[in-house]
């Protein structure tokens, strides 16, 4: 398993190529990647081997602007043309709860969850929650071992094998390998 010096965009072709690696070798189906503008989920689709669909998640509407999508329409129409799903949504560990935080402080349970995640990197949380927002979508399948890459920022550095539950059995998700990771977050 790749253990990277490094976090961050650059690791990304390395990170997708150790993901494809793996996923043939496990006999995987499933490719769930994030993308914020959709530089990521181009390369993903560049290097796509055949036999692996792919699935990626963007940030919701609104992210960073209101009204606005981060991810280039384009991207979007390209990636829908060659067979991807592609899901821009709410994100599951960043709902209402995060308004209530921003607008009035405190903790709550969204929040606790993706700091526990965190803590094996911000990959890892990111591959998670992105993960079982697919399954919620009906874009991956229910009970099959998938691959997720997910990253610090920008583009990928970390790729997990896992069997997403759904949001509101979330905690029945099990991570079954670790296929690649920096050893710190700092980019």
């Amino acid at each position: 398993m790749p253990y990277w010096d490094s976090a961050g965009a650059k690791l990304t072709g390395q990170t997708l190529e150790a993901a494809f690696t793996r996923a043939k070798e496990a006999g995987i189906g499933y490719l769930v990647v994030t993308s914020t503008t959709g530089r990521t989920a181009r390369a993903a689709l560049e290097m796509l081997p055949s036999g692996l669909n792919l699935v990626v998640v963007t940030h919701h509407q609104g992210y960073k602007e209101p009204g606005v999508n981060e991810c280039d329409p384009e991207t979007i129409r390209l990636l829908q043309e060659k067979g991807a799903g592609v899901l821009t949504t709410t994100h599951l560990l960043a709902n209402v709860e995060r308004a209530v935080t921003n607008k009035w402080g405190g903790l709550y349970p969204g929040g606790i969850v993706s700091a526990t995640l965190r803590m094996f990197g911000q990959g890892t949380k990111v591959c998670v929650e992105a993960s079982v927002m697919a399954l919620d979508a009906g874009l991956v399948p229910y009970g099959e071992d998938i691959m997720a890459c997910g990253g610090t920022g920008r583009g990928l550095d970390t790729a997990i094998i896992l069997r997403p539950a759904h949001s509101n059995h979330f905690f029945d998700t099990v991570i079954r390998e670790v296929v690649a990771k920096p050893r710190c977050d700092h980019a």
